[in-house]
């Protein structure tokens, strides 16, 4: 077996628990792989404001060779927000975007690296609980007033029940498909990524640069939007409480994120984590 050097962890519902806590054994298991000389590296669907605690509890922040993740694979950076890949979308993505939240009746934003924006005026519920959760401030614009705002991703963000009944018929979002990733995230939200923006393609950046290969990844999540990763990494693990999508592809099922899962499958394959030198531990959302 090729030695793990890079384990990708998802965040919600899989680092943190269904509180949204990170329990004291998950910490104290990474904790223990950093002190063995393991490089921790966080991948997430969040912009680097919403991980900064965990950062923080991981004595990552602000340094120049500890990676972040940020935005489903649309932002790799430093720790100390050197941006080493950064890919957005076009004013006309998030035009013909908004047309269709219009057209559905969704609740919709635009996630910038250091605001949300959204042009309903009606501010939805889970665009304030995504601000809350990120720590990023909301502005209202109208889309004329978005030319020239960068934008990294797009969000339609409503109950999940309405939502899943609105992109059941994948019609109204099909002309975008050449240019545009659709992705279920959570419940209740359905992300619009550049094409080719992924957990998966970010971790396969990360690994060029680190002179890594994909035998030398583990990746663990529970999400739609994990199953790039888990099916690039060598070994690919689902959590317990994944979707059924994610298990599917999944080599290895772990625990749920309530009993301390993340740990459980670092603690079993640590040992074959033998140039901890040179290892790497991710994060992702």
């Amino acid at each position: 077996m090729c030695k793990i050097k890079m384990i990708a962890i998802d965040v919600d519902g899989t680092l943190l628990n269904s509180k949204k806590e990170s329990t004291k054994k998950v910490k104290d298991t990474i904790l223990r792989a950093q002190s063995a000389g393991i490089k921790v590296v966080i991948a997430t669907g969040r912009p680097l404001s919403g991980i900064k605690p965990l950062l923080n509890e991981l004595k990552l922040a602000n340094q120049k060779d500890q990676y972040v993740i940020c935005f489903g694979g649309g932002v790799v950076e430093t720790t100390s927000e050197n941006i080493l890949l950064e890919k957005t979308l076009t004013y006309d993505d998030y035009v013909d975007l908004e047309a269709i939240s219009l057209k559905l009746g969704l609740h919709f934003h635009a996630s910038a690296p250091d605001r949300i924006y959204t042009a309903n005026r009606d501010i939805g519920d889970y665009t304030l609980y995504e601000a809350n959760l990120v720590n990023l401030g909301i502005s209202y614009r109208t889309p004329a007033e978005m030319k020239k705002i960068k934008i990294v991703k797009c969000m339609y963000v409503d109950e999940q029940e309405l939502l899943d009944h609105k992109i059941a018929d994948h019609t109204p979002f099909a002309h975008l498909d050449n240019r545009i990733a659709f992705t279920k995230t959570a419940p209740f939200y359905y992300e619009a990524n550049p094409k080719g923006v992924s957990k998966g393609s970010a971790l396969r950046f990360l690994c060029q640069k680190l002179n890594l290969t994909s035998e030398n990844l583990m990746a663990i999540g529970d999400e739609e939007n994990d199953l790039s990763m888990i099916k690039y990494a060598g070994v690919g693990v689902a959590m317990g409480n994944a979707v059924p999508a994610v298990k599917q592809v999944a080599q290895v099922i772990t625990e749920d994120c309530d009993h301390d899962g993340v740990a459980k499958i670092i603690e079993k394959y640590i040992y074959i984590i033998s140039d901890a030198s040179v290892a790497s531990l991710v994060f992702s959302v």
